[in-house]
């Protein structure tokens, strides 16, 4: 079966986000001052072949802990959507 997982990425909540801070002040600048808390991650998306959604929320999870996330400072969460 093909699955395309969803993943998306953000730092953790405890940490400072420069790059949230940069927009934050880019749309103050534009006039949007109500815009607050802003944080800014990644979202990836994947097709994965695997025998059932089991077997692909584990390969996803394995690309995700071993190589696409930094558990130092990040954390994720994903989704998984079968094609047909």
């Amino acid at each position: 079966m093909k699955f395309i997982a969803s993943v998306n990425i953000m730092p953790h909540a405890n940490l400072l986000d420069p790059q949230g801070k940069a927009v934050t002040q880019g749309l103050h600048s534009l006039g949007l001052k109500t815009a607050q808390n802003i944080r800014v991650g990644k979202h990836i998306t994947l097709e994965i072949e695997a025998e059932n959604e089991a077997e692909a929320t584990e390969k996803v999870t394995t690309a995700c802990t071993k190589l696409l996330v930094n558990p130092v400072m990040e954390s994720f969460v994903m989704s998984l959507q079968t094609v047909y």
